[in-house]
């Protein structure tokens, strides 16, 4: 093992979609890494503790220690897992119209439906007596029939092309979530399809939630 990728560490939580995008990242580059699992529900959050708030002032899962940098936002750390292993398989495409077609598919989910579903604002609606599962589903039903579209206009085997790219290590945890939250996915038969195909690999295989050591 290099130095290089033997001091990238993980911090995230099992079931957080975002750390879920950064496994399969990871997985997919075949690059090795040190789990830290950060439990976003005991202890009144291990997410707000001094000792994270220090790593992460966003007090989000997850964070990537790797060479003595810090890194947050999954979508940032994947495309600066790119870069930093550019000899390993590449999660965006060379072409810059196709790299900034699938950055758009990710950025749909990562930024339209994840900010809204998040813990932090599930606990506010149900502080608030309201019904967050029914929230969460208006949302990603609401991205959902917009990136069925995209994904059929295509026809390819995978979210943007034949190839596995970044908007699948995003896709597949949020149709985890979707299946969690009851949203009906037989509206969406083409998204259905690069999920099943993608759960076949053995890289998304390793990332899923229950594999990890702090599923509970």
């Amino acid at each position: 093992m290099s130095t290089l990728t033997s001091e990238l560490r993980l911090h995230g939580y099992w079931r957080s979609s975002a750390t879920y995008r950064v496994r399969i990242a990871l997985n997919l580059k075949g690059l090795d890494y040190e789990y830290v699992p950060v439990h976003l529900v005991k202890d009144c959050g291990q997410q707000h503790s001094a000792a994270y708030r220090e790593m992460n002032p966003q007090e989000l899962v997850p964070t990537l220690e790797h060479q003595g940098h810090r890194l947050t936002q999954s979508l940032a750390i994947m495309e600066y897992l790119d870069e930093a292993f550019a000899s390993t398989p590449a999660l965006l495409p060379e072409s810059y119209a196709e790299r900034a077609a699938v950055r758009a598919f990710a950025q749909a989910i990562a930024c339209e439906i994840a900010p809204l579903g998040n813990l932090r604002v599930m606990q506010y609606l149900k502080r608030h007596d309201m019904d967050a599962e029914a929230w969460s589903r208006h949302w990603m039903t609401t991205t959902f029939d917009a990136l069925e579209s995209m994904v059929f206009a295509g026809g390819a085997a995978f979210a943007m092309g034949e190839e596995v790219t970044m908007a699948d290590c995003v896709l597949v945890p949020q149709m985890y979530n979707a299946r969690r939250f009851g949203v009906d996915l037989d509206k969406y038969p083409a998204l259905v399809a690069v999920d099943a195909r993608c759960r076949e690999l053995e890289a998304f295989m390793r990332a899923a939630p229950e594999q990890q050591s702090d599923a509970a």
